[in-house]
């Protein structure tokens, strides 16, 4: 037993069961046992690894994203360039190094990194050391200074934890995380009463006995949050997670420890957590605060619009046949099918003065 598994069962006897969002929450959040509290997760000797750690050419088109992107937005003198749950400050720091071909940019730009880990606001401040540029550390969007900004947030939706409903023949019923008869071990069930209809999605309505559907009341929160940002600011955010484009139903909360996908119940506080995202649902959210919406589209689709493969040109040129291997090896992991490229997508939400960003513009143009 972990010891968050022996916090968790000996709030269950005394409460009850679990929502399946508590739990998560619990899991990833706990400021002592929780999952993102007290550990480095990234790479090789973590548990899974993100695109930032892949190559560095991801955070590189990322970086010409954002100087586009403040292109189009007019140049502004100061902006505000924040990332949410940025990780080890892999992605940032390519981000930084790639913008610096831009006269003008980096001398606008203020950084801020919403993160809540110490463990990981660590390991960011020892990869931006050397980058120059000062950093500021937020626990909130909400607490970034006003003016333009441009948001970036890579795998950070998929970690806030969801609800689960699940359709019986008595109707909805909310799943939660209990004990199982030893009085010991946890196991998921669901609770005795059927839920209200209101709380039931209008995308569920009829589905089979079984079906299971999810919300994310913290994930629409943070949407809410950087709607208002957006819409009172010139500014654009950019969106790449793993998920569906279309709300629908189906059980999405999964499990990684040691790069190998576990039971959600397997050594909680250990074993990262996480749920597909609704693009859609994030993307009608953005909508209704009046802000200019463009995809989901395919990771492998934005990177290529963003010129992977010029990049990948440019870098291969300078490396012997080794590096050249692995460059090209890691690059096809960003956009093959059956690996990043099409599981991943990419959103992007702007303040309705914003022209319509890259590669979208571009893609468009092609299409006519």
């Amino acid at each position: 037993m972990t010891p968050l598994e022996r916090e968790l069962t000996a709030i269950i006897r005394q409460d009850g069961p679990l929502t399946i969002e508590r739990y998560m929450a619990l899991c990833l959040g706990h400021p002592e046992h929780g999952y993102y509290m007290s550990r480095d997760p990234f790479g090789r000797g973590g548990d899974f690894t993100t695109a930032p750690e892949v190559s560095q050419i991801f955070g590189e088109l990322i970086g010409i994203w954002c100087i586009s992107t403040w292109q189009m937005m007019g140049t502004p003198g100061e902006v505000r360039l924040v990332e949410i749950g940025p990780g080890r400050g892999t992605l940032m720091a390519d981000l930084l190094r790639a913008s610096k071909v831009m006269p003008g940019f980096a001398e606008s730009i203020t950084v801020h990194l919403v993160e809540t880990s110490p463990t990981l606001k660590a390991a960011q401040a020892r990869t931006l050391e050397r980058s120059g540029i000062d950093i500021a550390w937020h626990g909130h969007l909400d607490e970034i200074p006003p003016g333009p900004v441009l948001i970036v947030a890579n795998e950070f939706l998929d970690a806030l934890p969801v609800r689960q409903l699940q359709l019986t023949e008595t109707g909805w019923h909310e799943r939660m995380v209990g004990l199982a008869s030893d009085g010991e071990s946890l196991q998921i069930g669901l609770s005795a009463d059927p839920l209200p209809a209101a709380l039931v999605p209008d995308w569920a309505a009829g589905a089979d006995v079984g079906a299971i559907a999810e919300l994310c009341p913290a994930r629409d929160a943070y949407c809410r949050a950087i709607a208002e940002r957006l819409a009172t600011a010139p500014g654009a955010g950019l969106f790449i997670d793993y998920g569906h484009s279309i709300s629908g139903t189906g059980d999405t909360v999964q499990a990684v420890r040691k790069h190998r996908s576990v039971d959600i119940l397997h050594q909680p506080g250990n074993s990262d957590l996480t749920a597909h995202v609704d693009f859609q649902r994030a993307a009608r959210m953005f909508t209704a605060a009046g802000l200019n919406v463009y995809g989901p589209i395919t990771q492998s689709r934005f990177l290529a619009g963003m010129g992977l493969a010029e990049r990948l040109d440019i870098l291969t040129k300078r490396g012997d046949a080794r590096r050249r291997m692995s460059l090209r090896s890691a690059a096809q992991r960003l956009v093959a099918g059956n690996q990043m490229g099409q599981l991943f997508k990419v959103l992007v939400a702007t303040h309705p003065d914003v022209p319509e960003p890259a590669p979208f513009a571009q893609m468009a143009e092609a299409a006519k």
